[in-house]
């Protein structure tokens, strides 16, 4: 009896404090995800994807691989990259990316 009487006692009131906190840090942790983590990700595929876009023949690329070459035509889907002077590569539109600024300013020996 002495057990049913103890279960059936109110919560104590300090923890509805208790509760915000928790509710208000899963708020926290999840602002600190989506400025680190998730909107400079979007932020970069959208630079990336207007770089593709606005590509022409010419320009200088590189692939998600590691491989440097210039534009030499373009497809629906599809780049043709040249590579040397006899060498092209047909290279999907999403292993494009921009030349980093530092790889285009260093002189070639």
């Amino acid at each position: 009896m002495n057990n049913l009487a103890f279960l059936l006692q109110a919560a104590p009131g300090g923890t509805n404090g208790a509760f915000i906190s928790q509710i208000l840090f899963l708020v926290l942790i999840f602002g600190v995800f989506y400025f680190f983590l998730i909107r400079p990700q979007q932020k970069r595929a959208k630079e990336e994807k207007i770089f593709r876009d606005n590509l022409s023949k010419g320009d200088k690329i590189v692939t998600i691989g590691g491989i440097f070459g210039t534009v030499e035509a373009i497809e629906d889907t599809a780049f043709i990259i040249k590579v040397d002077a006899n060498t092209k590569l047909r290279m999907d539109k999403s292993a494009i990316r921009p030349v980093p600024a530092e790889t285009e300013k260093t002189p070639k020996a």
